[in-house]
């Protein structure tokens, strides 16, 4: 590159930061480097095969016109990725921002010069927007079907299938399940499908990495650009959406997932319970979240433990040729291991470990001695304020819209009381949380019909029996 052309780059770029701005600049273009100016076309090079889709995507038109403002002559931007021992090497501008070497200054540390590698995030304060890690062995190909997460399965398929432009069906899509049956497997796998093709960029990330994500862009004033990126994004995958702290960065969650919905935007989100249970989120994102497709993933059942198993194996013998596990003892283990998904692959390493070290066949004998850690007591089945709303209901012969009415007739407050009082026996919910899925009641209501039956409990014997029946049939 000749000083002419370093001279018209340095004037370009003094061009790009006063239209676009020191954050934006900073985030996206700091990195860029001139290859060299040939004919009409002007050759630039970023670290990351990312930044370069997002400035083609975004700024291309903004850089050339920086460009033509210094040679009227040139048409065309090339931008391509440096190579590893291209990007190596120091570049011409590897300045931090302004405010972060103030920090690092008054911190007593010096300033690093940064340098720009193949792997390296859009800046410090954007580590977020490389994503969460993906485990490669978490596709759609992996992934076994049974009954309890049939629709979550092809619901996920709906959206890594959809190209971008296509019109989005269920947005937000919501998936819920207990731990170890199969929210992240599905959530990776809609991420590997969908960024497989390179029509749309699909980022996952966990909730802790959206939080730190935020949090650094807000230390290094470069939030804005933060928010930018991320609404740039055309399938926004978030998982364990339980985890999601702190009342700014829960705000900045619902401007996203508002910006995202409203532009056409996909986003697939997980956690460990359904929207109206994550009592620590704003109402609104609450509202938003259930306004689209929300999909419950149930335990899993004994034929689905046994294709599990069975693709477990498989996986494990394509490294290992000898390793082979009897059918009884995949029935035995489809049999007693019940919690989750976990359990089984842990159960399959655990044979395979003690088959490989120890030189042995798998046998039954070898398995009952080796999981019997594994095998747990059944759990009592999770019971949901709804399932409780529902049977009284139909137990008293009213709807559960009188439940939650502000009615007082005595066929309705009865019943109300009955449902408050088995929500707070049955359930670990709070009383605020209870009042406000009861038509949105306050605690001192719900406290007041928990005491009224349990004194009534205690001297009326036919309304005890009526308790303990709907006990039983919620707990079936």
């Amino acid at each position: 590159m000749t000083n002419m052309e370093q001279d018209r780059w340095s004037r370009v770029k003094g061009r790009l930061r006063t239209s676009v701005g020191e954050d934006v600049y900073t985030s996206w273009f700091a990195r860029m480097d001139l290859e060299g100016v040939q004919d009409e076309s002007v050759h630039l090079s970023v670290p990351t095969r990312f930044l370069k889709s997002w400035i083609q995507a975004h700024y291309a038109d903004r850089v050339l016109t920086c460009w033509q403002a210094e040679m009227p002559e040139v048409h065309r931007i090339d931008l391509t990725v440096r190579t590893a021992m291209r990007s190596a090497a120091p570049v011409k501008e590897p300045t931090a921002p302004a405010d972060q070497r103030r920090i690092e200054q008054a911190n007593g540390r010096p300033a690093p010069e940064l340098r720009a590698t193949a792997t390296a995030p859009v800046s410090a304060s954007h580590d977020a927007l490389g994503g969460s890690p993906l485990d490669p062995r978490l596709t759609f190909a992996s992934f076994v079907i049974g009954r309890s997460n049939t629709l979550a399965h092809a619901a996920a398929r709906q959206v890594a299938e959809g190209r971008r432009g296509d019109a989005v069906m269920f947005n937000p899509l919501y998936i819920h399940a207990g731990v170890g049956l199969g929210k992240t497997h599905l959530l990776q796998a809609v991420t590997w499908a969908g960024n497989s093709g390179n029509e749309r960029k699909v980022l996952y990330l966990t909730a802790e990495k959206f939080m730190y994500g935020f949090v650094a862009a807000l230390k290094t004033q470069t939030a804005l650009a933060f928010k930018e990126a991320l609404r740039g994004i055309d399938v926004l995958v978030i998982d364990d959406l339980q985890f999601l702290q702190g009342k700014s960065t829960q705000a900045e969650f619902c401007h996203t997932l508002n910006a995202l919905i409203d532009a056409g935007r996909q986003v697939v989100i997980a956690a460990d319970r359904p929207p109206s249970d994550l009592e620590s989120l704003d109402d609104r994102v609450r509202s938003r979240l259930a306004g689209g497709l929300v999909v419950e993933m149930g335990s899993l059942g004994e034929e689905l433990r046994l294709g599990i198993l069975k693709s477990r194996v498989a996986a494990a013998r394509a490294h290992h040729a000898s390793f082979d596990v009897p059918e009884p003892v995949l029935d035995y283990l489809a049999r007693t291991i019940t919690h989750n998904g976990r359990d089984l692959e842990g159960a399959i390493n655990r044979l395979l470990a003690h088959s490989k070290l120890n030189a042995q066949p798998v046998t039954l004998e070898m398995a009952e001695r080796e999981v019997r850690d594994l095998i747990r007591p059944q759990e009592p089945k999770r019971i949901k304020i709804e399932d409780i709303q529902r049977v009284v209901a139909r137990q008293y012969n009213v709807s559960r819209s009188d439940l939650l009415s502000s009615r007082r007739t005595a066929n309705v407050v009865r019943p109300r009381q009955v449902a408050m009082y088995l929500a707070k026996t049955l359930t670990l919910r709070s009383l605020p949380e209870i009042g406000r899925r009861f038509g949105g009641r306050d605690h001192t209501t719900v406290l007041h019909a928990v005491r009224k039956i349990e004194a009534l409990v205690a001297r009326d014997i036919a309304l005890s029996d009526e308790v303990e029946s709907l006990k039983r049939q919620l707990q079936e």
